[in-house]
């Protein structure tokens, strides 16, 4: 494929590839403007298509946020930091983002979720026998930081299965590579 750059659109043009692309899959007011900016002939246009998406249903950034926070923690069982910093890089306004993530997690355990996550994860695996190795451990304490869990309950849920657990940082840096040393 060559680099050939897209022909730049006009406003109906502009909008009709808007609407397209909310049909393929959802996406923020600042993913979509994103987008728009890199294929509008004038970008002036833009505030136009968006305030017509607004309009007619197809854009708003609440749902949008409500809908990826609930399902982020049904299907893919992250914690809420996971999902803010998940909705931060989609531009989501922070205070939205915010917002949707506590409506989403309302009434979740938090020490459930992160036995659930390490049932997933480790399935076919002992995990007292598998966490009680060093490096697992602190794969896992790694992992489920990652995942957006906080490191209080992850530690809580850590030390069931390994006596080591009580070694790994309270406040962990996730550029650490080895949170044992």
């Amino acid at each position: 494929m060559t680099g050939r750059k897209a022909k730049p659109l006009g406003p109906d043009q502009l909008f009709d590839y808007a609407a397209s692309a909310l049909g393929r899959r959802a996406h923020s007011l600042g993913e979509l403007r994103d987008k728009l900016r890199r294929r509008c002939a004038s970008a002036g246009d833009i505030d136009d298509v968006i305030r017509r998406l607004k309009e007619c249903g197809y854009l708003d950034d609440k749902s949008f946020a409500e809908n990826y926070a609930s399902r982020r923690l049904e299907n893919d069982g992250h914690g809420k930091m996971r999902v803010l910093r998940d909705l931060s890089q989609r531009r989501v306004a922070p205070k939205l983002a915010e917002q949707a993530v506590e409506k989403a997690f309302a009434g979740t355990d938090e020490v459930e979720l992160i036995e659930s996550f390490l049932a997933r994860k480790f399935r076919g695996k002992h995990l007292p026998s598998f966490l009680a190795v060093d490096k697992n451990l602190a794969a896992a304490f790694r992992r489920l930081r990652y995942a957006g869990f906080s490191s209080a309950k992850t530690l809580l849920v850590l030390k069931r299965y390994s006596q080591r657990a009580d070694e790994l940082p309270e406040d962990e840096d996730l550029e650490n590579p080895d949170p044992l040393k």
